[in-house]
């Protein structure tokens, strides 16, 4: 087909409608006679309802109902396995209010703002119990118990299968380490609304990552068959793994809006967004690393205490994920790991960016860094010496994870050169001698982490319409990936239909058959493959009957490329030739339609490493980023505009949980984070223009050799600038810095490494 289309920096075909007249979000779409939902949340972290009185807020302008536990017959939502199922979560709260934020009650109003006037008139009495806020606590023998009859706060218990020693090992190094919590902080909040239809079907608008896991959830919340309800995701401004299952707040509308008779909708304000959704990380780290003087690494050690939050469901389950990357990209054989998730009086934790995987990088590349000082030799060498060699692979670690192809020495070369890594140390050094008010901090990773977790399938197809042009659907939900620009290119480079003229439809449960989660940053290597897969299906279709109108065999028919592109003729005969319309109009009653279940074999495991550098004001702990090199190796790029959005949005994310984000709560458990005055959310002020250097490095476990690339950016970057930060704090003695690096705790370091 002459040049192709994939590779190419293609401009994203979304931007043009979201820069002049927007997007379509779910709260853009008009519902006739809605009424507007505002919950009633707690405002203490542990107590007993005594009293909730809504006659006061009955009497209000516009109030229709005010809804509590007691009006209720739903089912309360069950933690998802392996979580203990003695953590159940009740839609609105029961008797018990266990985090600051959950739901009591909802109020039903004609305007949003009598929602918010009328939910200030519930009256609420506590009668206040112990909280227990601290993850370690939680465990603690007479440690508050958020659900009496579970015996305990223990929620899951990943125990270590393999218990090593580190006798044989010259050096051991010991650090507990604070990955904490963080929030996804959309620009887009929660959002939904429901309505039911004149035959009984449930129809839910839902900002999410996968329009027909909601629906399962809601046909099975509801006891429906799944055809029975009805799920749209339009544009979603931003999700991050927070928006991949459906909250409380959301499953309950289909409920009211069958009791008031008519549609509901629902928004979160930022403060409510800030408290009740979902937080991402909150592991305690352990890590115990030991080897010879000589730089090889002889063992690992990492137990975690995983902050579940107050409902314990897929927050819990981030440890699986951490042990399967526990090794990261080094040949480790003596290996351990164990972990206990626990629930707390804090806002339930849920997957975020990267989902148990960042927390495996931070913590090995942490310890890469303690060894190497310890034993004072530079972090560089000491990860050269431990690397998996490039000739391994497929390389099976000692947690039973299989990577598929890698070249990390490739990566951390590519990495080294493009920073000018020598000069670096010598410009660091001149500034130690000089005792510089402003010290250079220098800091590595190098990681691995896996996409596509489980494998799996995803549906795809292509359809030709009777102009010539197609229509693509796709069970993928993007929500600010590009997917309608890369589908539409696959689709294009198959079958030479001019991008223009390719629609791609996703997010209705009515239009697309089935559908899985957009997470774990799958999309293009499994869905992608499905649409690429489907439009293949069609071709050979249209090979067939091409041959048939052109009266030649199908071996003899080729697809032609730059002036004759879409159009079939026979070899060697160009100046009689078809165009897909005329394909389509020969035949019209039997479609050009390709299906695909593209399912992949397995997961693969993207690669990388970044460079860091910082720039720390000794006298007042302020520390500036100024220099972040990135090496992600997602195998082939399909377009890499697309891939440079999404590893520049991981490189920020992974800086900002590195200096600046962090979920707070104070003792008695109240959120001291609950908006953006509060919650430093970065910004391309503290940003650097990020530099990206290319490395492609194909899985054959799909026919694109693609790999994921959306979390790639955060966790490579999280240690490369928490390591930097430390780096320029070693003149002081200063070992270990938890996360965020802040002007405070870094002055405070140096304060107490004067004393």
């Amino acid at each position: 087909m002459g040049n192709s289309i994939l590779g190419h920096r293609v401009t994203r075909r979304e931007d043009p409608a979201m820069l002049t007249v927007g997007g379509t979000y779910v709260d853009d779409i008009a519902l006739e006679g809605a009424l507007f939902v505002t919950y009633v949340r707690s405002t203490m972290a542990h107590a007993t309802i005594t009293e909730l009185d809504v006659s006061e807020a009955l009497e209000a302008p516009g109030v229709v109902a005010v809804i509590t536990a007691e009006d209720l017959d739903l089912p309360d939502l069950s933690p998802m396995p392996p979580v203990s199922p003695a953590f159940p979560r009740p839609i609105l709260a029961r008797g018990t209010v266990r985090f600051v934020g959950e739901p009591i009650a909802a109020v039903l109003t004609e305007t949003r703002d009598q929602g918010f006037d009328a939910a200030e008139l519930v009256i609420v009495d506590y009668d206040p119990l112990p909280t227990v806020v601290a993850p370690e606590d939680a465990l603690a023998n007479g440690s508050p118990l958020l659900f009496p009859d579970a015996g305990s706060n223990l929620a899951m218990d990943l125990e270590s299968r393999t218990p090593i020693s580190f006798d044989d090992c010259e050096v051991v190094v010991t650090q507990r380490m604070v990955n904490q919590r963080l929030a996804a902080a959309p620009i887009e909040p929660r959002v939904s609304s429901a309505y039911w239809t004149d035959d009984g079907r449930l129809v839910q608008y839902i900002a999410c990552q996968g329009a027909h896991p909601i629906r399962d959830e809601v046909a099975r919340l509801y006891g429906l068959d799944q055809d029975e309800v009805r799920v749209i995701c339009p544009d979603v401004g931003g999700g991050f793994g927070a928006k991949a299952s459906p909250y409380a707040e959301a499953l309950l509308l289909g409920w009211l809006a069958r009791h008031a008779g008519r549609p509901v909708r629902w928004m979160d304000t930022r403060t409510e967004n800030m408290v009740a959704m979902g937080h991402g990380r909150g592991q305690v780290q352990q890590v115990t690393i030991g080897g010879s003087r000589d730089g090889v690494i002889g063992g690992y050690r990492l137990d975690v205490v995983q902050d579940a939050g107050a409902y314990p469901g897929m927050g819990a389950v981030l440890p699986w994920m951490t042990r399967t990357m526990l090794t990261g990209v080094y040949d480790l054989r003596n290996a351990e790991f164990s972990a206990r998730s626990v629930a707390t009086n804090t806002t339930p934790t849920v997957a975020y960016r990267g989902a148990g995987r960042p927390e495996a990088a931070a913590a090995i590349e942490r310890a890469v860094d303690l060894y190497a000082a310890e034993i004072g030799m530079d972090p560089a060498e000491v990860r050269r010496r431990n690397l998996i060699a490039p000739d391994a692979f497929p390389y099976t670690t000692v947690t039973g994870t299989v990577y598929d192809v890698g070249d990390y020495v490739g990566a951390l070369d590519r990495v080294l050169d493009a920073a000018g890594y020598a000069e670096l140390r010598a410009e660091q050094q001149a500034r130690r001698d000089r005792n510089d008010v402003r010290q250079l901090g220098i800091g590595l990773s190098v990681y691995v982490e896996i996409t596509a977790l489980g494998g799996g399938a995803e549906y795809g197809s292509v359809q030709i319409r009777p102009d010539g042009s197609a229509l693509v659907l796709t069970g993928s939900n993007p929500y600010g990936q590009g997917h309608h620009t890369a589908w539409a290119m696959l689709v294009s480079e198959r079958l030479g239909i001019d991008m223009d003229r390719i629609e791609v439809v996703h997010g209705d449960t009515d239009l697309v058959p089935t559908g899985s989660i957009t997470g774990g940053s799958r999309s293009v290597q499994i869905a992608g493959a499905a649409v690429y897969d489907a439009a293949a299906k069609v071709l050979d279709q249209a090979m067939a009957r091409s041959a048939d109108l052109l009266e030649a065999s199908v071996d003899d028919i080729v697809l032609g490329t730059d002036d004759l592109a879409g159009r079939f003729h026979v070899a060697g005969t160009p100046s009689i030739s078809l165009g897909w319309d005329d394909l389509a109009a020969a035949q019209p009653d039997q479609e050009l339609l390709g299906l695909s279940d593209f399912a992949a074999s397995g997961p693969t495991f993207p690669f990388g490493a970044h460079c860091a550098v910082v720039e720390v004001d000794t006298e007042t702990g302020h520390v500036e980023l100024v220099r972040l090199i990135a090496v992600d190796d997602a195998g082939t790029i399909l377009n890499p505009l697309l891939a440079e959005g999404q590893v520049h949005g991981g490189l920020a994310q992974g800086a900002a949980q590195a200096l600046l984000e962090e979920v707070r709560f104070d003792a008695d458990g109240n959120p001291t984070t609950a908006n953006f005055a509060d919650y430093a959310v970065i910004t391309a002020t503290e940003l650097p223009a990020f530099e990206r250097v290319a490395m492609e490095t194909p899985t054959p476990l799909n026919e694109l050799g693609a790999k994921g690339i959306g979390e790639s950016g955060t966790i490579g970057a999280t240690p490369a600038v928490q390591n930097a930060v430390v780096d320029a704090l070693a003149p002081f003695g200063v070992r270990h810095l938890d996360m965020p690096a802040t002007p405070e705790r870094v002055w405070r370091a140096i304060q107490r490494a004067d004393a």
